[in-house]
């Protein structure tokens, strides 16, 4: 049975600067995979190819069988991928509320996320449903844009950098919330730096070096392997 998502030795470039070098990875069904690294070596450009902001110039990206490298995002979004990006772009004159209808009409896709079952998740985003999004902390910000995601009712989620500038706190409810998305069966991409985060989480892991994988494998021997994690990640 083929992944859910493979990309198959993908560069990418920001103009004549090359970010990605063959990059190889696959998620199944079902699976969190997460992708580790220090800040500048091609997390976020993995996602933003994937998504189709950035098309590679090699290599292939298949979505359930089909090649979408080169899809318009939002023809990628309706397929069944949301991104949460690591930037928590929302829009700042617009309600919670509205932020979250914004998104689903533009999915139109069917699905169990609704404002109330989002609200099920995030309960704090149904206190601030009136509130403008432009007046939220970081942390409220960050919920409301995995909500707004989750309202297009995607297959796979891509979650950049979550916890990238959040309070330890608001990160360990975060956490248990993307644990309650994967539990529900929920198919996750996450890019993170914060490696207790990502281990918590994740089935898989990839180890990303200068836009290349380095390492690949089941996330038990990162988590159980500290000379490992140390030679691979720095920590």
């Amino acid at each position: 049975m083929s992944a859910l998502l493979a990309v198959d030795a993908i560069d990418t470039y920001y103009g004549a600067s090359r970010a990605l070098f063959g990059v190889t990875l696959e998620v199944e069904r079902g699976q969190c995979v997460c992708l580790l690294g220090r800040n500048g070596v091609g997390k976020s450009t993995v996602m933003r190819s994937i998504m189709g902001l950035r098309s590679p110039a090699r290599g292939s990206i298949a979505w359930k069988g089909e090649a979408i490298a080169g899809w318009r995002p939002d023809r990628i979004a309706r397929a069944g991928i949301g991104y949460v990006p690591e930037d928590r772009r929302v829009f700042a004159e617009l309600t919670v509320r509205e932020n979250l209808d914004v998104s689903r009409r533009a999915a139109a896709r069917p699905g169990p996320w609704t404002f109330a079952t989002v609200a099920s998740l995030f309960p704090k985003l149904d206190e601030l449903a009136g509130r403008l999004a432009g007046t939220l902390s970081g942390g409220e910000q960050q919920m409301l844009t995995i909500a707004r995601t989750l309202m297009g009712n995607p297959e796979l989620l891509l979650l950049d950098e979550p916890s990238e500038g959040l309070a330890p706190r608001v990160v360990d409810d975060l956490l248990q919330k993307v644990v309650r998305l994967k539990n529900e069966g929920l198919t996750i991409l996450l890019a993170e730096q914060g490696v207790g985060f990502s281990l918590a989480l994740a089935d898989r892991a990839y180890v990303l070096e200068k836009g290349r994988v380095v390492h690949e494998g089941p996330v038990d021997a990162l988590r159980d392997d500290a000379a490992l994690r140390e030679r691979l990640i720095a920590l």
